[in-house]
């Protein structure tokens, strides 16, 4: 990967799950505990409540209600935000996170989290991480009624939040967000190949990309300004 000129970006809009925090907590809420609360309140074994659960998962990756906590809590009848309570201890940060946030920073550099996930969970992950500290910003798919795989999200962050496409870089571990985002027209874009630490990384050659936070520190850090 080519080293990013950070003189030409004055916004950073970064992912939350998979790309600032570590994505083994969702992946484990949604593929263990999940299956095994919904298992105990059905009367089934868990192998089929997997089964049901993923037979509601059709068709939903790329909407809202994918990662709506209120539609999974109508369509399973259990508590999902009090559920995620119960495995918190597993939320934290992925590797260097804090130090490229705190890079940024000192370079002037505005930085806005843009997730999908659902105001409950942003609530839950802040309380145990403290990442609002870090940025200036946090928005919510939620608040526009759009996920970011539609390029009406984009249309309403930048009438919320004005940044100039030509000089924003996004940073996320979805192709689906990446590739909306493109066709919206914002020029830097960035993939995170190691979103889950549990997991093996996911490489792809449709956008540049990295494993951690260490690849883009020094080149944050050593910013310099040109006459």
């Amino acid at each position: 990967m080519r080293p990013i000129d950070w003189q030409q970006i004055d916004t950073v809009l970064l992912d939350m799950d998979g790309t600032l925090l570590d994505l083994h907590f969702d992946n484990y809420f949604w593929l263990e505990h999940l299956p095994e609360q919904y298992a105990r309140h059905k009367g089934i074994d868990k192998a089929a409540a997997l089964t049901e659960l993923s037979s509601s998962f059709i068709g939903l990756r790329g909407t809202l209600n994918w990662y709506c906590l209120d539609h999974w809590s109508n369509l399973t009848g259990l508590p999902i935000a009090e559920l995620k309570k119960d495995v918190a201890s597993k939320i934290g940060f992925r590797p260097f996170v804090r130090e490229f946030l705190n890079a940024l920073a000192q370079q002037g550099k505005r930085k806005v989290i843009v997730t999908n996930a659902h105001r409950d969970s942003v609530e839950l992950k802040l309380h145990h991480t403290g990442l609002d500290q870090y940025v200036d910003r946090i928005i919510s798919s939620h608040d526009y009624r759009e996920p970011k795989e539609q390029q009406a999200f984009w249309q309403h962050l930048q009438q919320d939040e004005p940044f100039d496409p030509q000089r924003t870089l996004l940073i996320d571990d979805s192709m689906a967000v990446l590739e909306s985002a493109q066709r919206w027209g914002i020029h830097y874009l960035l993939a995170i190949h190691h979103p889950d630490s549990q997991r093996e990384p996911v490489l792809q050659n449709r956008f540049p990309g990295i494993l951690h936070f260490d690849e883009l520190v020094f080149d944050a850090q050593d910013t310099t300004h040109r006459d």
